[in-house]
């Protein structure tokens, strides 16, 4: 009886942590749905008493400003230049990053210490320091206010390959020596062998990746001025700059930059877990 009590003491406790968690996230899903001005009324309403899609379709099309011309925020065509630039930035990141991983776990080359060494120290450096010369170099090399520009800095993150290597070590060394007496060469273990059991790794360093490019505004901030490249942060920060009152097509726009990441790691929620608690790997 007293541990049946227990855990409904545990399940009420854990329902009431759930919804303090999602109070601010489906708050703003209620204020995007908001007339104007209606998020502003004291008390602030906890759900709109007559739900509206008008944030949403200012928002994403061609509407009527105040002075009766035709405008518009140009959001779509920055969802779609997020979407191209973290997708690319995914499978480019992946494709240096499983590598390098596997490279500094599995495989003796010379330097490979020292390198490892390196690469601790410079991830205790703040990104912030790296702004100004790493500005400088993509100037230099002509990458300033294009997508490449916005991609180099971040593929093949220290933390990406540091994840990938520790995964890795867990792999029995007898297995990829059996391989290569059999023949195969070492990109052949890494596609076939290492790949397939590094998989609930790979999938949650793909989502860190995503979401990292995806959210990212600092340096698109930086790196690109033509608004015709800008990222879904930089526009939703654009338009705040002259609709920050406007609280509910603000809400709108963050309910467009958090619902695609909010259904990709619900997709991959399962792979997820079993990358970050290490429980892909049985060596």
């Amino acid at each position: 009886m007293a541990v049946r009590t227990g855990g409904r003491i545990r399940t009420i406790v854990l329902a009431l942590l759930s919804l303090a968690t999602a109070a601010p996230l489906i708050w703003m899903i209620g204020v995007s749905l908001m007339p104007k001005g209606a998020a502003s009324a004291f008390p602030p309403p906890l759900w709109p008493g007559h739900p509206t899609l008008a944030n949403y379709r200012e928002l994403l099309f061609p509407h009527i400003d105040a002075s009766g011309g035709a405008t518009s925020y140009r959001i779509v065509p920055a969802i779609v230049n997020s979407t191209l630039l973290a997708t690319l930035a995914t499978v480019i990141g992946l494709g240096l990053t499983l590598p390098a991983g596997y490279a500094f776990a599995k495989l003796r080359f010379t330097g490979r210490a020292r390198l490892l060494q390196a690469m601790l120290a410079l991830a205790v450096i703040p990104t912030q320091v790296t702004l100004l010369p790493l500005f400088l170099m993509l100037k230099a090399a002509g990458l300033i206010n294009t997508y490449a520009g916005v991609l180099v800095p971040g593929l093949a993150g220290i933390y990406g390959v540091l994840f990938v290597r520790q995964a890795a070590l867990a792999i029995p060394d007898e297995m990829l020596d059996a391989a290569r007496l059999d023949g195969a060469s070492e990109w052949h273990i890494l596609t076939r062998i290492v790949a397939p059991l590094l998989r609930p790794v790979v999938v949650t360093l793909a989502l860190f990746t995503f979401l990292a490019s995806w959210s990212d505004f600092l340096w698109p901030l930086i790196a690109i001025t033509d608004q015709r490249l800008y990222t879904l942060p930089v526009a939703l920060a654009a338009i705040s700059r002259e609709h920050g009152q406007d609280v509910e097509l603000m809400m709108a726009g963050a309910v467009v930059t958090t619902l695609p990441v909010l259904i990709l790691f619900v997709a991959l929620q399962r792979s997820y877990f079993s990358g970050v608690l290490g429980g892909g790997i049985k060596g």
